[in-house]
């Protein structure tokens, strides 16, 4: 079976790098699309301690995001079609673009970093309540 559009679970860490090259094994073939999302650190954890030393923190944080997601996209040497950062439940976001979007892989690294056990849980909760596949890359 060969998959067209894959969505790409990342978070700002160096295994990102080879779920992005994952991807674009699994799509290069076909021409196919790829598409990164991750979740934007909440520093409200943080802001307690950091709030006086830091004042724009989450605009601090969203850029190292968005640095961080232009050289994975710079590094993939295959276009990255679309980028998207959001907040909430990881699972509902990758539903909701798997249905707008027209995709049929999900891709998502097995790790024990609590931000790959989010993204596990919620491989399973995508596995549970949709007909897309989702491929656990071991990191």
């Amino acid at each position: 079976m060969s998959y067209h559009h894959v969505l790409v679970a990342v978070a700002v860490t160096p295994e990102s790098h080879r779920l992005v090259q994952k991807a674009v094994s699994i799509v290069k073939p076909v021409n196919g699309k790829i598409t990164l999302v991750t979740l934007a650190s909440d520093p409200e954890l943080y802001n307690q301690l950091a709030a006086p030393m830091l004042e724009n923190l989450r605009d601090l944080m969203l850029e190292e995001t968005h640095l961080f997601l232009d050289e994975l996209k710079s590094k993939a040497q295959y276009p990255v079609e679309k980028v998207i950062i959001s907040t909430g439940e990881l699972s509902e976001l990758i539903l909701s673009i798997c249905e707008k979007q027209d995709v049929d892989l999900v891709l998502c690294g097995n790790h024990n970093q609590s931000f790959f056990s989010k993204i596990t849980c919620s491989a399973r909760a995508v596995v549970a309540s949709s007909q897309i596949d989702v491929l656990l890359v071991p990191l």
